[in-house]
């Protein structure tokens, strides 16, 4: 049996990514436990503001995805000389629809047990796989809003193993030629946004990002050549330059522009993997044991949390005063609920379709 591989660090990005955004929506929701909401300042419309990190954690789970899918497809056409499509879809359903759908079902059993109005017409999209649609039309569900990520994702796969087949360097080539077209298209529709107050197409494809999973896919065809650039990408200054950008994102201090914000956030995500990969002039090492386990639950952490937050907001006593110790005892109770379900969620159910994914692996990996 051919031993699985293991990209070294990126559960560590998982982790990240995960938790910034359990930290950002338990920030949001901060008013429901009588606390003030506004601790990381106001958004839009004086409401609360949630992180800057976890607002780009998408982008780097987008980045990370492209990446590592990529680079196993390029390692199966190697093996086999081609990528079996039907194993592809497989793998996709046992490693996400389980969970996914499992949680849509019990977001619908908390309606009726909560007594939630809700308006049942989205949810199709929910069901298709189309859940970013109700994001950009305005008219998400109760408890699924963060689901849209894995619409886009699942979107993206329809039709990028079927590119992946050609070469190698026909596919690098046809990457970055789709990368700079989809980024053109979302300057024409910010234009159109800002001069003519159309916001639709612009709003979709800030939502609809598939050219950050293919800045991702860019970074793992580059790393399967072997490429001279991956040298611009791992040396000191490059890292540093990385981490100096995810401590401004942590600290609630990198904003640029919408224009590209996602995009700088998955150029640093593909050179910290390439960094963590290369495991030379480590800076900040990601293939802990904490990290690790972290990542290998995110997917849970990420889809469940929600609900966890909702849940306890409805049966913790409210707080009269927002003192710190009230601060923490919220963050440490959904952290600490989110992570123990996740984990009952990945070793008891999850793991069953894990093992049942591997049987259509040419390729086997840990990450």
């Amino acid at each position: 049996m051919d031993k699985a591989i293991h990209l070294p660090g990126l559960n560590g990005i998982r982790a990240i990514a995960a938790i910034a955004v359990v930290i950002s929506h338990t920030t949001l929701a901060l008013g429901s436990f009588g606390l003030v909401a506004t601790i990381f300042g106001s958004g839009g419309q004086g409401g609360p503001k949630g992180l800057l990190l976890a607002a780009g954690g998408v982008s780097m789970f987008f980045a990370l995805s492209g990446f590592l899918i990529t680079y196993l497809l390029s390692l199966e056409k190697e093996k086999t000389r081609e990528i079996n499509i039907r194993n592809f879809y497989l793998r996709r359903i046992f490693r996400i629809w389980p969970l996914y759908y499992l949680f849509i079902a019990s977001c619908l059993l908390t309606y009726t047990a909560f007594n939630i109005q809700y308006d049942a017409g989205p949810l199709p999209f929910y069901i298709f796989l189309l859940a970013n649609v109700p994001l950009i039309i305005g008219q998400t569900m109760p408890f699924m809003t963060h689901l849209w990520s894995i619409g886009v994702e699942e979107q993206f796969y329809l039709f990028w193993p079927w590119l992946a087949r050609v070469t190698t360097d026909k596919l690098l080539k046809l990457t970055i030629v789709m990368i700079v077209c989809l980024y053109v298209l979302k300057l024409m529709f910010y234009v159109l946004f800002r001069k003519f107050g159309i916001e639709t197409p612009y709003t979709a494809i800030n939502v609809t990002r598939f050219h950050i999973m293919l800045i991702g896919a860019a970074g793992a065809l580059l790393y399967y050549k072997n490429s001279s650039y991956l040298k611009y990408a791992t040396n000191i200054y490059t890292k540093m330059a990385c981490w100096t950008l995810m401590g401004l994102l942590v600290i609630n201090r990198f904003n640029i522009s919408s224009l590209v914000d996602n995009e700088i956030i998955a150029l640093v995500t593909v050179a910290i993997i390439l960094a963590q990969i290369n495991r030379t002039n480590m800076i900040i090492d990601l293939d802990r044991g904490a990290m690790d386990f972290l990542g290998k639950i995110s997917y849970g952490i990420y889809v469940i949390h929600p609900l966890v937050i909702f849940v306890l907001a409805q049966n913790l006593p409210t707080f009269h005063e927002s003192t710190l110790a009230n601060y923490l005892f919220v963050y440490a109770a959904v952290m600490a609920l989110t992570i123990g379900l996740s984990y009952l969620s990945y070793r008891f159910y999850e793991k069953r379709f894990i093992l049942m994914k591997s049987r259509f692996s040419t390729i086997k990996s840990k990450a």
